[in-house]
This record gives C-alpha cells, structure tokens and sequence, in this order.
C-alpha cells in the first residue's frame, strides 16, 4: 500500500513521531475479504468509493471527500471503487496506540467494539485535517514539542466529532502471532519456531490459536498476502519484487495466491487493462 513519508491497508513502518501517511490507489474494483488492521487507521478518500463490511455496524460506505475510521483490531470485508477512466485513490494514515490512548485513555469503556466509523465532507471538512497531517510531517523545521502536538490535532478533532477509539480489547492470539510474522515477512515461519518463541509447546500452541479460529498455516499466507496488497496499492515495486519481500518463493506462487484469495490477479490492482 510507497510514497515514503509512509509505508501500508493494513502495515506501515511508524516514523518516530507515531503517524505515518501513505497513498493508496487501485485501478480496478475489487472486494477483499478479512483484512486485519492492526493499529488505528484513517483512510481519507480522495477519488472513488469505499464499501465496508464490519461485524459491528454492517455495511459503511465513504465517498469522496469522507474520512473511515478503523479502530485497532478491526478485521472487514472491504471494496475499493474506482470511478469511470480514473483510479481509486486516497491517503490512509495511521496512529500509534501510545499517541491515540493520549486523547482517547479517559473515554468510558463501551460495551461492544465501535466498528468502522465515517466523517462526512458535506457536514465536516475531513481535508483539512488530513492537510494539516502533511504539512506537519513534511515540516522539519518545526520543533519537536509543536510537531508532536499538531500531531495530536486531528485525533483531538476526531473525538469532538463523536469518534470513539480508546479503551483497546486484549489482542486475540492470532493477532499476536500476525504481529510476530510482520517483522519478518520473507522469514520461513515454522510452526515449531513460532510456538517456542510464545514459550509453548507445539500442541499448546495449536490449542491456542484454535480459541481465537485460524490456524498457523492461514494466519501466515494471509498475512503475506495483505502485505502484498499493501504493497502493490501503495508502491511501484515490481511484482516479482513484492512476491520475495512478502515471502513467496516464485512470482507464480503469490500471484496464484492472491488470486485464489482475492479473487482477482495482482497486476489488475495497477491497471484495469486485463
């Protein structure tokens, strides 16, 4: 998902400040199922459409303009909609948990997840935030303190608009497990590898995992895999780069993959053309 002041839907490389803004953009539509996010994220829609389907408040859709709001731990079905002869397109932003838990510690708990939540430009003005993000970052010559506390402006922004984000549930194990194999996506995971460093058996660790539903063989193909999507939406790395990087062993196998999952090939994430 690069245009590095950033890096991914779903893994950026968190810059020292705790924000990092990337762009993303997809020239055909396409639906991807079980995306996990793994720290807060706000995707500010510049061109096109986003569907989303969560399991707190169903079907959401943002429109050009509109901020999305994806708290930690968030996994949905999600669909990129480009519109005619112009690609998908927006910045998506993400927050470390230490900087959103400075404005949103002291929120009462809820008893249910908030879900995917949505800022409309027709009453606000989401744009302004996000411009205010990229000055910012783009802004070295601002003194620490001031960086980091305009930094805050929009997270401050977001709560007085209703948004709800503190209070964070205790990760599931698979999200854990998630967390381990992103440091290290070309590593040759094994099973064994992972339980020990959980300090667990490995029937322990099946035992484990199968609480929360996927196994260790699922949890790391899609974890690959939605890197991958990262990648091919965010950067202009070569696919055969993005297969290595993401740990396949052949382009053949990541695009076969990719497919299999998303139910469309990689290279029609860059082009409509087929």
């Amino acid at each position: 998902m690069i245009h590095r002041n950033d890096k991914p839907d779903a893994r950026p490389e968190i810059p020292p400040l705790g924000v990092s803004i990337l762009t993303v953009s997809q020239a055909t539509t396409a639906t991807f199922t079980d995306l996990y996010f793994t720290l807060t994220f706000l995707f500010f829609i510049q061109i096109g459409s986003k569907r989303v389907i969560c399991p707190t408040n169903g079907e959401v859709i943002g429109e050009a303009g509109d901020v999305m709001i994806f708290p930690p731990g968030s996994v949905v079905t999600m669909e990129n909609r480009p519109i005619l002869n112009e690609s998908y397109r927006a910045a998506g932003v993400c927050f470390t948990h230490d900087l959103v838990e400075t404005v949103f510690a002291d929120q009462p708990p809820r008893t249910a997840a908030p879900g995917i939540q949505v800022l409309r430009a027709s009453s606000l003005r989401p744009a302004d935030i996000l411009a205010l993000l990229q000055e910012t970052l783009g802004n070295d010559s601002l003194p620490p303190a001031i960086r980091q506390h305009r930094l805050l402006e929009p997270l401050i922004w977001l709560r007085q608009h209703g948004v709800h984000l503190g209070q964070r549930a205790e990760e599931a194990p698979w999200g854990k497990v998630r967390r381990l194999i992103e440091t290290d996506l070309a590593h040759p995971w094994r099973l064994v590898e992972v339980a020990r460093h959980f300090a667990m058996s490995e029937a322990s660790f099946r035992r484990w995992l199968a609480r929360s539903g996927p196994g260790f063989a699922q949890i790391l193909l899609h974890t690959r895999l939605e890197k991958g999507l990262t990648l091919l939406q965010t950067t202009e790395a070569p696919i055969s780069g993005i297969a290595l990087e993401c740990g396949f062993k052949t382009p053949s196998h990541f695009s076969d993959s990719f497919r299999k999952r998303f139910g469309i090939a990689p290279k029609m994430i860059r082009s409509a053309d087929k």
